[in-house]
């Protein structure tokens, strides 16, 4: 596996957004994703793809790992 597909690029983009709210929520309060989304569904929705994101990323790597 040399090359990411387009669902791997999407699912890393969403891991750093992701990785950036938490680390604004730690650092400053403050929820970008909340502010962005304002309601409570939206902001579920975008956790849920946040948390699908990091198990896909998972079996990637895992799949790397075993090719390597």
């Amino acid at each position: 596996m040399d090359k990411f597909n387009i669902l791997d690029w999407i699912a890393m983009i969403i891991l750093i957004i992701g990785g950036i709210n938490w680390g604004l929520i730690g650092f400053f309060d403050y929820n970008l994703v909340e502010s962005l989304f304002g309601t409570e569904t939206l902001t579920m929705i975008i956790y849920d793809l946040v948390g699908l994101a990091a198990l896909y990323t998972i079996y990637v790597l895992t799949k790397m790992g075993h090719t390597a």
